[in-house]
């Protein structure tokens, strides 16, 4: 069943500038009475902000939230970074994983406050303290790039940044997202700056660029009456609620970072320093037509969307759909012929789904009968945005005014390539209307169906089909993570994405790059074609609605459950633990899990040690019957003779027909985020040291979580981890120790009552390590025996040369004489959080610094109390031992083995 030229070019173009997004497990959404009329009224908006920042929660969610939802503007959040280098108050996950569960939390805060999310391809590689550091770091040039191709792409009417771009903002990231933000204001409407973009998009000036300051910002008293200011607190009726309300669910949403925030109410000043740009008076858009006008032949389009705005009927939304059908084909109407006209022209050429499999994610791949095109002018370029936005828009308006709920759930959470997989799409058409539901054409799949549907007024529909996916497609791993990067910089690669023959043509969706968009650009989907039945002269034509395929559960507690449908490896490998620790030559067993992404794979495992180490065996065979099934086998790992002294990496590598697969499979399960799977390398280090300890029995107190337990557990202590309702005097003097985790003191409401009980242990003879706390939040206001004022000071060069303040302290001696080398490899930070002011009973041990600083002492404090010791330390442990530095368990073994 052909369909007509414009929606196969609707389509194309729909899914070009839509599917982007759709990476996100959810329900479907559905939309209340007012929820519709709010997106009705933002049809006849046209206009764009960008807010500009440096890491996942530095954007002001109240005015994102007034903007998308008060102004009605298209509402943009551009983080250069996806904040990898923080803390994780919720879990043991840092570094990528962190920065895959900050990119998710950013997006809940979208679907929240109404913004779209974007980034550039910064890597969050810590707290930096001057942007010329940051710079040192990031690739200038490439953050500069990704920032003027997002607003190349999104055409921005006004750009805002949260910092100044000087040492106000705190943290050399954020002055440096201020500074490249000004540098982007202008390279993003000069062709001559990065021309290479220009074969996609046109050059963009954005009107004007304004700092979002505030009281973070200025003195207290600063006459504020230069800036220009809205209110930002108002209330929205349609959706019940203040725009401080809807921001507080929106921050809150940040749970990693511990940004859970009170909502607020009433009047809310924001205040705006012009940066670039035409001067304003009193209105952000000031000089900005944000009316069809703006758009050749849109001024009809607007008096239309003013009718259906006036006759509106909140109990029956259905109404509307015929007026919103008249919209939509005027504005689909708007065509702009890029065809090259002195090309010759080439009828498509349809091709079998084993041609198709053969280029599915094949870079280098040239798209067969792919017509050339040009570039849009500018003023193509406007209408080409705005019809693809408005169109969008319209067409969800129409699902929501039908009620109309479709979602397309499989089987199995997972999937391996070239395999078969049962999916079902289910509907109901929860209005008075007919609507027709099909074909559909399940996008990644081998699969399309040319049968329609007539879904009739609250009657639902089935449809169950087994679609293969192409041998040819990658794992579900995130874009950014595909390929090694550096410390600065992610790599994005270059895609070419090849869409399937359907309806007697084939559709090509090309994408240049994922630089920008937030996460994968399509999970797997159905395309699935809509049309209104009974609509007398609605000409609504066929238009397109984009599916995601979702795996759906019912939970005992939570109910109904969505997961993203992930594409998986035939076989995944797991290596157990984080580092393997050898204090000595004896061997210890390295388990690793082999997990089955499809039925029947069997094959051999091997590790690949560096030289002079030794495994035992070779390989080992494996075979895994069933879909899921796990296998976990065991290597007898140890040092030869000649392996060397230090950290190594440990790689397990299994071959199934003759393929190599060495990436692992790791879930993230919160439920604030969909959950996620990625597939890091199967590596861990090895690590050879000279050490030794005394004491056997360590407690530990789970903070915000990390992985130290497991590296003590290495060294070969016994460890216990408890809870603080195990903190009684008679539990706590059995171990030779006692270890606070990370942020204890934060997230341990019951420390409070409990602190007596770890004092008297230090005082009866034991010793209490403290690993960092966050200044702010202490659930008491004294976490030591004595007073200590924390902080936020911090070294953040991790190698930064140490001094030892007290060269002859058993610290640094007993049971191993520690020295410079120990502070070398370290990773990201050396140290955070950071005393400012203590009691002279507290020893320093220890003193380093960041370049062009004073010295800071406050690394390590310890007091002798009673009869033991208590030791406080910023020095980030949680970051360095699962990376295997030697030096950190070095000195952590002399922390527990004090007084012994």
């Amino acid at each position: 069943m052909p369909f007509p030229r414009a929606a196969r070019l609707c389509l194309t173009l729909f899914l070009a500038s839509c599917s982007l997004l759709i990476a996100n497990a959810q329900a479907p959404k559905t939309y209340t009475s007012s929820e519709i009329l709010l997106g009705l009224k933002k049809l006849n908006v046209l206009g764009s902000v960008l807010y500009i920042a440096a890491h996942p929660d530095d954007e002001n969610t109240r005015l994102i939230a007034y903007l998308a939802n008060g102004r009605l503007v298209e509402t943009g959040y551009l983080s250069c970074t996806r904040g990898d280098g923080g803390q994780n108050l919720i879990g043991p996950e840092l570094r990528e994983q962190l920065g895959v569960i900050r990119t998710q939390e950013l997006l809940a805060a979208r679907r929240i406050d109404g913004g779209r999310q974007f980034f550039t391809r910064a890597n969050d590689f810590g707290f930096s303290k001057t942007p010329e550091e940051t710079f040192t770091i990031w690739d200038k040039e490439q953050v500069l790039a990704d920032m003027v191709w997002v607003i190349r792409q999104r055409r921005p009417d006004v750009l805002i940044t949260r910092f100044p771009p000087d040492a106000r903002a705190g943290h050399g990231h954020h002055t440096a997202s201020a500074m490249l933000a000004a540098e982007a204001f202008d390279a993003a409407g000069d062709p001559k700056r990065f021309p290479e973009q220009l074969q996609y998009v046109q050059p963009w000036q954005p009107k004007r660029l304004l700092w979002n300051t505030g009281s973070f910002f200025v003195k207290s008293g600063e006459d504020m009456s230069g800036y220009l200011k809205l209110d930002a607190g108002g209330y929205n009726p349609l959706l019940g609620q203040s725009y401080g309300e809807i921001a507080a669910r929106s921050r809150s949403q940040h749970k990693s970072q511990g940004f859970g925030s009170a909502a607020t109410r009433g009047e809310a000043l924001e205040y705006f320093q012009l940066v670039k740009g035409e001067k304003v008076a009193a209105d952000l858009f000031e000089g900005v037509d944000m009316t069809w006008n703006r758009v050749p032949g849109g001024a009809v389009v607007g008096k239309l969307v003013d009718e259906v705005i006036r006759k509106y009927d909140a109990s029956n939304p259905s109404a509307s759909v015929a007026g919103l059908l008249k919209v939509r084909t005027i504005i689909d109407r708007w065509r702009v012929d890029l065809e090259d006209k002195t090309a010759p022209v080439k009828e498509p050429e349809l091709r079998t789904s084993d041609q198709i499999d053969a280029e599915y994610w094949d870079e280098d791949s040239v798209v067969p009968g792919g017509p050339k095109s040009r570039t849009p002018t500018l003023s193509e370029a406007e209408i080409i945005f705005w019809k693809n936005e408005k169109l969008s828009q319209i067409e969800l308006l129409i699902q929501a005014c039908l009620g109309l709920y479709l979602e397309a759930t499989t089987n199995a959470p997972t999937m391996a390539p070239g395999q078969p997989i049962g999916i079902t799409v289910q509907g109901v058409n929860r209005s008075p209307l007919q609507v027709a539901v099909g074909p559909m054409t399940a996008l990644g799949f081998r699969e399309e169906k040319d049968t329609t549907w007539l879904v009739m007024p609250n009657k639902t529909f089935s449809y169950s089909f087994t679609p293969k996916l192409p041998s040819k497609v990658e794992v579900t791993q995130p874009y950014w993570l595909l390929e090694p990067g550096t410390v600065g910089m992610y790599k994005v690669p270059n895609r070419i994405i090849v869409g399937q023959a359907r309806y007697s043509e084939p559709v090509f969706i090309r994408f240049r790059n994922l630089i920008g968009t937030p996460t994968n650009p399509r999970a797997p989907l159905l395309s699935v074609m809509l049309s209104v039945k009974n609509e007398p002269g609605n000409g609504g034509g066929f238009f397109s609605v984009e599916i995601p395929v979702q795996y759906k559960s019912t939970d005992p507690v939570e109910g109904e459950k969505y997961r993203p449908l992930t594409i998986v490896p035939p076989v995944a490998v797991n290596i157990g633990g984080h580092a393997y620790v050898f204090a000595d030559n004896q061997p210890k067993t390295v388990p690793v899990t082999l997990r089955a992404g499809k039925a029947g794979v069997k094959g051999s495992v091997a590790l690949a040690l560096p030289a002079g180490w030794l495994a035992e065996p070779a390989s080992i065979p494996f075979e895994l019957a069933a879909k899921d099934a796990e296998e976990t086998v065991q290597f007898r790992v140890h040092p030869g003779p000649g392996a060397a002294a230090g950290k190594a990496d440990l790689r397990a590598t299994a071959t199934v027909d003759g393929q190599p697969y060495s990436r692992g499979y790791q879930v993230i399960q919160y439920n604030h985020i969909p959950t996620q799977t990625l597939f890091p390398e199967a590596v861990a280090p090895l690590v050879k040291l000279d050490l030794r300890r005394k004491g056997q029995q360590v407690g530990y107190l789970m903070g915000a979580g990390d992985d130290v337990p497991d590296a003590l557990r290495q060294l070969g202590y016994s460890v216990t981890l408890l809870k603080t309702d195990d903190l009684t005097p008679d539990n706590l003097r059995r171990f030779d120790a006692v270890v606070l985790g990370i942020r204890a003191y934060n997230t341990l409401d019951r420390l409070k009552t409990q602190q007596p009980n770890l004092l008297k242990y230090v005082e009866n003879g034991g010793n209490l390590i403290v690993q960092y706390t966050v200044n702010r939040g202490t659930v008491l206001p004294e976490i030591g025996p004595y007073p200590m004022k924390l902080s936020t000071d911090r070294v953040t060069v991790e190698n930064a040369p140490v001094t030892f303040l007290k060269p002859q302290h058993p610290l640094l001696n007993v049971p191993n004489k520690l020295t410079a080398q120990d502070f070398e490899g370290w990773q990201q930070e050396q140290g955070l959080y950071y005393p400012s002011q203590w009691d002279p009973k507290y020893q320093t041990i220890i003193s380093s610094q960041d370049p062009g600083e004073k010295p800071k002492e406050s690394a390590i404090l310890v007091a002798d109390y009673g009869k033991g010791h208590y030791i406080y330390t910023g020095l980030s442990f949680f970051r360095e031992l699962p990376a295997g530095v030697p030096g950190a368990y070095r000195l952590l073994t002399n922390m527990i083995s004090l007084g012994k």
